[in-house]
Parts: structure tokens; C-alpha cells; sequence
């Protein structure tokens, strides 16, 4: 510190370990233009616009009833679907692996962020993850939609949003924050694929809608940045360094070929899935028409959620080492600090000053 800093009367010396920076890695992080203030601006942007994208889909796919009889179109349309009906068929165990699976990321989840020690991180991300499913819970019960009752007049239950996407795709974006930062890239397009893979399941098996699984990734993708919002308020996030190219295009190229060919199919056949008539009978091409525009639809829109994770967290490493700090100028030089090469603390040698 400067030299004309006065010594603390009665102070007690604040014990310091190699390295320790806390003193000018409070006052950098809340700096105007700081990484932590840059992670936070960007991430909590990007939640804001989920939400509203989120809101856009809920009222256009749940409230209208264009959007409803496309939906029922694509629910229905599974069954003109042969592929699919031939998959289902040849292989019933895709439903006990598919439960398995979702069993077996949580466990995994956990482990990992047990086994490498962060005990505070792994705690945030299953709030994380339990705070979607309670979300998505809430959305199924109270979110106002029309009375859908079905042959015997009893009132459906809401499948908006998916809670097996949700649960999916929450447990790959919290592998994603718990795994070392160098393998967060194949971390997120192999969990980003298996959560697209069980949300196009449950569509095939006539569990969900196509715009459950959307809203799903939706709902998590704006927990999760929520989640790093916080995590750089904390001062939890600090930069990494910049990760080799071909690692970078091994996860963002599959990520970005999903979104693309997922997002402009869909909504190249949804124009014509959209003129399906008022009532029935329809045509059984248009109801496979409308499956398969809604699988794309939501396989590209959770690659996208994936990819737009990835891009929000570049560059930045969760519960990495503090960065470090120097002292210099004058000031510093005058009151005895060591050389420039040496990392020092926030405080001269003496440890036992009060600012001015």
C-alpha cells in the first residue's frame, strides 16, 4: 500500500497465505468492466430473454388454438410415423434405459462433484436442478390453459413442460459446471444429445407434446443462467485460459449443426403443418408431417440451449485458482513491497495497516 498508511492501534495482523488477493479481488469483481461483472451482465441477459422466449412459446403453443391443434397433430402424427413405430416396436427396452439412464446421470452428477471436492459448487447445482423441477412442476399444475378432458370427461393433466427433458437436460448443464473446465465442451454436447435423444422418446411414445420439450429446455436454460449470475456475484467465476481450437469445434460444430438443421427444418415444414384444418378427419402424410416438424423443432431448439450454455461460460472456469494481483508504483516501491516478478498480498510486509 502507499506509504503514508497509518498502522491500526490495537490492530490484530490478518494472517495471509501465498497468494492471498481477497482485498483486491473484492474491490476488481465489482469493478465496472471486471470478468465478473462481464459473466454476470451477459448471464443474466440471457435469462431474461429465456424467460421471454419461454413466455412466447407458452402462449403461442398453449393459449392459441392454432397452437394446440398443431400439437395434437404432432402427438398424434406418431403413429403415421413408421420409423418410429418400427423403433418403439423392435425395441421395448428403450423405455426401462431410458429411466435407467436419467437415474444413472444424477447419481453421476453427484460423484463427481463429490469426488473432486466441490462440496458448495455441487450443492448450487442441485439446487439449481431441483429449483427446474419445481418449476416445471408448478407450470404443469397452475399454469392457466384450456380444460383438455379426455373420452371419459376427466380433466388431463398438463405435460407443459417435459419433466424428463427437464431432468435431462438439467443434469447435463450441471456435468457441465462440476467437471474440470477443459472438458466442459464434450461434457455439454454428449449431455446435450442424450437430453434431446429422451425428449424425442417421449414424444415417440405419445408422453409429451413437442412444446413441452422446448418450454423444458427453456426453463432450465434460464435456471442455469440464473446459476452463473450468481456464481459471479459470489466471485466464484475466474478466467480460464483459452481452450484449443479443435477442442472448441470437436463440441460447438455438432452443437451448431443440430440447432441449424433442427431449427430450419422444423420451421420449413411448420408452415405447412399449420393449415391443418379445424376439425377431423386428417390426412395421415400431414399428421407425420407434423412429427416429424415437431421432433425437429425440438431437437434444435435444445441443441441451441446447449450451444448458447457453452458460448455464456467460455472463457471462464468455476472455483478455479484466484487470479493474481500485483503491487506497484511508487508508492509501493517506497514503502518496502518486494519486486516486480513477486506476488504479494494486499498489504505491505508490516500486515497491520489502515487505509487513509
Amino acid at each position: 500500500m502507499a506509504s503514508y498508511d497509518r498502522l491500526r492501534a490495537r490492530g490484530t495482523p490478518r494472517p495471509l497465505e501465498t497468494g492471498d488477493t481477497w482485498w483486491y479481488a473484492a474491490v476488481a469483481g465489482e469493478a465496472a468492466g471486471s470478468f465478473s461483472t462481464r459473466v454476470r451482465t451477459r448471464t443474466r441477459r440471457a435469462c431474461l430473454g429465456t424467460v421471454l422466449l419461454l413466455t412466447v412459446v407458452y402462449a403461442g403453443l398453449v393459449l392459441t388454438a392454432t397452437g394446440r391443434r398443431w400439437g395434437d397433430a404432432a402427438l398424434t402424427g406418431r403413429r403415421a410415423d413408421t420409423a418410429a413405430v418400427t423403433l418403439l416396436r423392435e425395441h421395448p427396452s428403450l423405455a426401462g434405459l431410458t429411466t435407467l439412464s436419467l437415474v444413472l446421470g444424477c447419481a453421476l452428477l453427484l460423484a463427481v462433484g463429490l469426488l473432486r471436492k466441490r462440496y458448495a459448487l455441487t450443492g448450487f447445482v442441485a439446487a439449481a436442478l431441483v429449483t427446474s423441477l419445481a418449476l416445471t412442476g408448478l407450470l404443469q399444475r397452475y399454469a392457466p390453459r384450456p380444460r383438455v378432458l379426455d373420452p371419459g370427461g376427466a380433466l388431463l393433466q398438463s405435460g407443459f413442460p417435459s419433466v424428463q427433458t427437464t431432468l435431462a437436460l438439467g443434469t447435463a448443464f450441471g456435468l457441465a459446471l462440476v467437471v474440470p473446465y477443459r472438458h466442459r465442451g464434450i461434457t455439454v454436447l454428449a449431455g446435450t444429445l442424450w437430453a434431446g435423444a429422451v425428449g424425442a422418446y417421449t414424444v415417440a411414445t405419445g408422453g409429451h407434446r413437442p412444446g413441452d420439450l422446448m418450454a423444458a429446455a427453456l426453463v432450465v436454460l434460464a435456471v442455469f443462467c440464473g446459476l452463473a449470475t450468481l456464481l459471479a456475484r459470489k466471485g466464484k467465476l475466474r478466467p480460464a485460459p483459452r481452450a484449443p481450437l479443435p477442442r472448441v469445434l470437436l463440441a460447438a460444430v455438432p452443437l451448431a449443426a443440430v440447432a441449424a438443421v433442427g431449427l430450419g427444418a422444423g420451421f420449413w415444414l411448420l408452415g405447412d403443418t399449420l393449415a391443418l384444418p379445424a376439425a377431423a378427419p386428417y390426412d395421415p402424410a400431414e399428421l407425420r408431417l407434423a412429427h416429424r416438424c415437431g421432433q425437429a423443432l425440438a431437437a434444435g431448439v435444445t441443441a441451441a440451449a446447449g450451444l448458447l450454455l457453452l458460448t455464456l461460460l467460455r472463457r471462464v472456469d468455476v472455483d478455479g485458482a484466484p487470479a493474481p494481483y500485483r503491487l506497484g508504483g511508487p508508492f509501493v516501491e517506497a514503502a518496502g513491497a518486494p519486486l516486480d516478478g513477486e506476488l504479494v498480498g494486499p498489504f505491505t510486509e508490516d500486515r497491520d495497516h489502515e487505509i487513509s
